[in-house]
């Protein structure tokens, strides 16, 4: 019985750990688009926070992003759960972090689902919060430029495909923030440079040597659960997010704060 029992306790201990410890995960992004006045340039991506809570005040949250030391930071959507709404708890990260880096956000299929986003987006602007609604703004450094895109969740009625259509190619090294990674064909077709991406939780349960089990949006063993991922001159990076939504616990699967650094060749 006693055996049983420190194996349930060790069980258990682990399962928090590896749903309460956030993990930060470096990225290289190199290319010869890449303007050499933003060569070096920091980017902290929050995706899927779903309400979670990480230390008091969000405290160890806060301290991670401090660490990372960004230039900008990216929320790629589902900051709230549409299951567990409570704005005011994900805002206190907002409201901490914005002082750090100018921040970038797009709505996921949470904040969607709720009813209540134009209300979300009154909010984060007031704390002057970037919100791209299938739209653009072009940051300037030292007289070069760079692009930031932002494309709302379709569950807007607006696909990918469509939102993706209203934007004109440019010579401008271009960042996407699209919270959905499925849609990575749509991507490479618009040859846009760097996608920043949620939605798939790394696939909840991942399976050492097999990858995530199950992703929204891209069913069992889905492809598209964490990382890098590359085709012709199209890269994204799929953050495994950090907090839970349908199900509750996350295995082999640390909530996670991805870091990108650009490089210029």
């Amino acid at each position: 019985m006693k055996k049983w029992l420190v194996v349930l306790v060790v069980i258990a201990t682990i399962l928090y750990s590896g749903n309460k410890t956030i993990k930060t995960t470096e990225i290289t992004v190199e290319s010869k688009k890449i303007p050499k006045s933003f060569n070096g340039l920091r980017i902290v991506q929050i995706s899927d926070l779903h309400d979670a809570t990480f230390g008091e005040n969000q405290s160890k949250l806060v301290k991670k992003v401090q660490h990372a030391n960004p230039d900008f930071i990216f929320i790629t959507g589902d900051l709230i759960d549409s299951n567990r709404y409570d704005l005011g708890n994900s805002l206190d990260v907002v409201e901490q972090i914005i002082s750090i880096a100018p921040i970038y956000y797009v709505t996921g299929n949470h904040e969607i689902a709720t009813n209540d986003v134009d209300h979300i987006k009154s909010m984060l602007l007031d704390l002057g919060v970037h919100v791209l609604s299938n739209n653009e703004q072009i940051i300037e450094k030292s007289g070069e430029h760079i692009r930031i895109i932002g494309i709302e969740d379709p569950l807007s009625g607006v696909t990918v495909t469509d939102a993706l259509s209203k934007f004109k190619k440019t010579e401008d090294f271009t960042l996407v923030l699209s919270h959905r990674p499925e849609t990575f064909q749509d991507y490479v077709d618009n040859q846009l440079d760097v996608v920043f991406s949620g939605h798939a939780h790394g696939g909840q349960f991942r399976i050492p040597g097999l990858g995530g089990l199950v992703a929204p949006g891209q069913g069992l063993f889905p492809k598209y659960t964490a990382g890098l991922y590359e085709e012709k001159d199209t890269k994204m990076i799929v953050s495994r997010g950090l907090g839970n939504s349908v199900i509750p616990l996350r295995v082999f699967n640390t909530p996670e704060l991805v870091v990108i650094t650009l490089h210029a060749k």
